[in-house]
């Protein structure tokens, strides 16, 4: 019996690298907010209003109406100002779909956008922009 309470006391290195890995995550969380209330001015840069207006821009671009809409009364219940939330929407927009590959790609975009709403989308990579490769010699377009 001695043995089993011990062997159930002591944690699985497992354990105590998730208990790390969260609370980096809820630092960095932490970090983003105090980012931009210090970038920003104005209700828009409150720590609750940076926290679920982020979370309702990507819930949007996810799709996600139904958890969005209840986020943004909570948004709205805090005094946050609801123009925002459509600035913010629309410069993410602007930029076109986030590259899945990207880890936390819609996040960093949400977060991008509400802090300054008005930033330029970054440009596609097109055919367009894409210089056509050179003609080989002796060959026609047809």
């Amino acid at each position: 019996m001695a043995g089993l309470s011990t062997a159930v006391l002591a944690q699985s290195p497992d354990a105590d690298a998730k208990a790390a890995e969260a609370k980096a995550a809820g630092q960095r969380k932490i970090d983003d907010i105090a980012e931009a209330a210090k970038l920003m001015t104005g209700p828009a840069a409150n720590p609750e209003c940076v926290w679920h207006g982020t979370r309702v821009v990507s819930l949007l671009w996810g799709e996600d109406l139904d958890t969005a809409l209840r986020q943004l009364e909570l948004y709205d219940r805090f005094g946050c100002p609801a123009g925002h939330i459509q600035a913010t929407f629309r410069c993410f927009l602007r930029q076109g779909p986030p590259d899945p590959k990207v880890a936390d790609a819609v996040k960093t975009r949400a977060r991008d956008c509400w802090i300054n709403p008005g930033s330029s989308p970054t440009p596609p990579t097109t055919a367009a922009t894409t210089p056509a490769p050179p003609a080989r010699p002796g060959t026609s377009n047809r």
